[in-house]
């Protein structure tokens, strides 16, 4: 792996501070209502992205996801101004405003997504991976889904697949603890989820996804796994989120005290301590960083703010690429 080094600790904090600021600026603008229908936020599980960014190869390697999908992009290159942009439905967006807050996608630098069906998106990473296996490349997907698209059947023939033809995929369940509002505990008879690879006799295992040193190990090991041909790897990331399931939940299935107890052990939290412990900074410097990520934040907004919406016939250009399509005029 990759040498953890004082400026990968730097860089994470930058980058998740950043992702978490960028979040927290959503939640604002969502109540203004400049940003419209669902919004499920990343806030606390940014340790996940941070340690599987370093395990990837960024120049290959690829990532699909569900709808909780903003912040992943901008970490795998993506301009944040244009993701902020595509959740205010603006014409500058990544999908020119066509996709909104579930589905943010970037071709350029290997994100395929941001998918709104529950569970949709793992046989969709296999296949990504299956691709990339025909044509010979030692690229390999990472595909994550919450604790709640674990339930669905789609994993299970994803699994058998993947392993039935040593695919190139990393299996990642993000489990923050609450399928929407619903517990792990009350989904399943048992709350080990990472076990469900054992039945395919597939290397699995649960991480503490709070930290991103333990994360970048787990994801570096299945990604070399893959690389090598050996097939894939279900990893357990257990983490939590701080905000409700998407900007409408109550949040009435668990305390206020549950979720302060988590923030005692915040991912941000964690590497700032790490940071200052070792001296990698002083504090002018960490003062520098917060207002360098606020200052950006504003910038994507203004961006988004600014943009126009797209021209209605765009909805025909995007959806009907054939010029001479027989069936509208």
């Amino acid at each position: 792996m990759k040498k953890i080094t004082k400026q990968t600790y730097l860089d994470w904090y930058k980058d998740m501070l950043f992702w978490r600021k960028f979040e927290d600026k959503l939640a604002s603008v969502y109540i203004q209502q400049k940003v419209r229908g669902f919004l499920h936020l990343y806030n606390g599980q940014e340790a996940i992205l941070a340690g599987a960014l370093h395990a990837m190869d960024l120049s290959k390697d690829k990532m699909i996801t569900a709808y909780r999908n903003h912040v992943q992009p901008i970490g795998m290159g993506e301009d944040p101004k244009k993701v902020m942009a595509e959740l205010f439905g603006k014409v500058t967006g990544t999908s020119k405003g066509m996709g909104g807050s579930m589905h943010i996608f970037s071709k350029e630098f290997g994100f395929y997504g941001g998918h709104g069906i529950v569970g949709g998106q793992i046989p969709l990473g296999a296949g990504i991976a299956f691709g990339d296996k025909y044509k010979g490349s030692d690229a390999v997907t990472l595909t994550c889904f919450g604790d709640g698209a674990a339930r669905q059947g789609s994993l299970h023939e994803a699994f058998n697949m993947a392993m039935l033809w040593k695919l190139p995929v990393v299996f990642i369940v993000e489990n923050n603890g609450y399928a929407m509002g619903t517990s792990v505990e009350r989904t399943a008879n048992h709350t080990d989820i990472w076990k469900l690879g054992l039945g395919y006799e597939m290397p699995c295992g649960p991480v503490d996804a709070m930290n991103p040193i333990k994360v970048a190990e787990a994801v570096d090991e299945a990604i070399q796994r893959a690389r090598r041909g050996d097939g894939p790897t279900f990893l357990e990331m257990k983490t939590y989120r701080y905000r409700g399931h998407s900007m409408s939940d109550a949040q009435h299935y668990r305390t206020k005290d549950e979720v302060e107890e988590y923030k005692k052990i915040d991912p941000i939290t964690q590497i700032l301590d790490v940071i200052k412990e070792n001296e990698y900074a002083t504090a002018e410097e960490i003062a520098a960083i917060d207002k360098d990520v606020k200052a950006r934040v504003n910038e994507c907004e203004k961006f988004a703010e600014e943009s126009p919406y797209p021209e209605i016939q765009q909805m025909y250009d995007m959806v009907y690429e054939q010029e001479d399509y027989p069936f509208i005029s």
